[in-house]
């Protein structure tokens, strides 16, 4: 509607027009900010899985042509379409999507099946009264939950998971998650009418497992690398690195405990595909530290087969027994523990009582997911200091296992503003751990 009539707002002059607007700045122009755009569409393929008889075909959109299954991240939505051939005669349309964490005892003990969630739909009911035919073509979209209650506490809703716990019990961990349609067809002239565990019915139904892998970042970049000075005797502490003190005992007379000093990025977080850089300091005698030499990380600078000092990424898997409510009571859990990344070290200074080292921790290529707790399954992931003497009765030093516990993401840190990646997936929480969790007590243990 035009205003050049009313009262109260002035007349413009014949040459007054709107400004023209363009994508970028002109000569004279310069851009103040830029807001990223925040949601990406998501990649155009489609994943199909259609019925062994043809009846019934479930469209999942959103995923990779090539891939073997559809994949949803964090907080996303599962959409696509149902198509029916001969629709005539069909009574309701449905669509599930569930997720369970199920373990199973190797000895055949027994087994336990806890259900995530469960969200489902109909999509499609016959009106008796109009008797209006079923559409030969559904939409959905079903939302997947963040977070999961096994009636005690409340947890992030877990990624797809499988391991294998050897053991006496030993037990076989999955998490996994389903998305199907069940569409009712009384007197449906088909042989073999398919089974689906998901819907507990005889019936055209269509069922594909799906992989969930939730996107997560660190909250915080890496912080700058610590330099060694003489003055500080190592590396000077700063507020985005945290140390971790301990002691490793001197085992013979005459030489003194060397006090460690390792020093990691304060937050914890770390990517996947970035090593994970630390610092160490060694400090005590003159002696020591002499003695201590073939047995640091000196000698896996000369051999790399003398590896007595190391620095490694471990990941605990760990099914609580009591929870899974098995008759064994004498123990109450079981676990294995997998080196899942290796450090090196580089020499960063040293002086008349005291050595220093930096290195990087590369994580192995098969790590896919972080640590989590589902019910009685849990994954924690801990950076591990050791030096273990080949010959502990005549090692000068006594051996050392000092344990942080961290947490990995699945991207980098960005400085983007945005909570979807570039392809639409929305991220989790950046800061993952709870203070309480990175700095409770380490619970890592070895097999004996």
């Amino acid at each position: 509607m035009s205003t050049a009539n009313l009262p109260g707002y002035p007349t413009l002059p014949p040459s007054s027009h709107t400004p023209l607007y363009t994508p970028n700045p002109q000569h004279d122009e310069y851009r103040l900010a830029m807001t990223r755009r925040l949601r990406p569409n998501r990649p155009p393929g489609e994943f199909v899985k259609q019925a062994k008889h043809g009846a019934v075909c479930l469209r999942l959109v959103g995923q990779d042509d090539h891939a073997s299954f559809p994949t949803y991240g964090y907080a996303a939505s599962v959409q696509g379409t149902v198509e029916i051939n001969k629709a005539e005669g069909v009574t309701s349309v449905e669509v599930k999507i569930e997720g369970r964490l199920k373990l199973k005892e190797i000895a055949g003990g027994g087994s336990v099946l806890h259900k995530l969630f469960l969200n489902q739909v109909i999509l499609w009911v016959r009106d008796r009264t109009r008797d209006t035919p079923c559409p030969s073509s559904l939409s959905f979209s079903l939302s997947l939950p963040t977070t999961f209650s096994d009636g005690d506490k409340t947890y992030p809703l877990p990624p797809t998971h499988e391991s294998h716990l050897d053991g006496l019990p030993g037990f076989e961990a999955n998490i996994d998650y389903t998305v199907g349609t069940l569409v009712v067809k009384p007197n449906a002239m088909v042989p073999n009418l398919v089974k689906s565990a998901l819907f507990k019915n005889d019936s055209w139904a269509v069922v594909t497992p799906f992989v969930y892998y939730p996107r997560t970042r660190p909250s915080v970049p890496l912080p700058k690398p610590l330099t060694a000075v003489a003055l500080y005797r190592g590396f000077a502490e700063t507020p985005p690195w945290k140390s971790f003190p301990t002691t490793i005992s001197a085992a013979r007379g005459g030489l003194q405990d060397i006090v460690t000093k390792l020093y990691l990025p304060a937050t914890r977080i770390f990517c996947f595909h970035q090593p994970i850089p630390f610092h160490i300091t060694f400090t005590s005698s003159a002696m020591s530290l002499a003695a201590f030499l073939p047995l640091g990380p000196v000698a896996s600078l000369l051999s790399p087969k003398k590896q007595f000092t190391r620095m490694q990424l471990l990941r605990q898997i760990t099914v609580d027994v009591g929870g899974y409510r098995m008759k064994n009571e004498s123990k109450t859990d079981i676990w294995r523990v997998d080196s899942i990344g290796e450090g090196v070290f580089r020499h960063a200074g040293d002086g008349p009582d005291w050595v220093s080292f930096s290195g990087e921790l590369f994580i192995d290529s098969g790590a896919k997911i972080g640590g989590f707790k589902a019910g009685c399954l849990s994954v924690r992931d801990y950076m591990v200091l050791s030096m273990i003497p080949s010959d502990a009765i005549r090692a000068p030093f006594k051996e050392l296992r000092h344990v942080v516990p961290i947490r990995l993401a699945t991207d980098a840190w960005t400085d983007s503003d945005s909570s979807f990646d570039a392809l639409g997936a929305r991220y989790g929480p950046p800061s993952l751990p709870s203070s309480d969790e990175l700095q409770a007590a380490p619970e890592l243990r070895y097999n004996s």
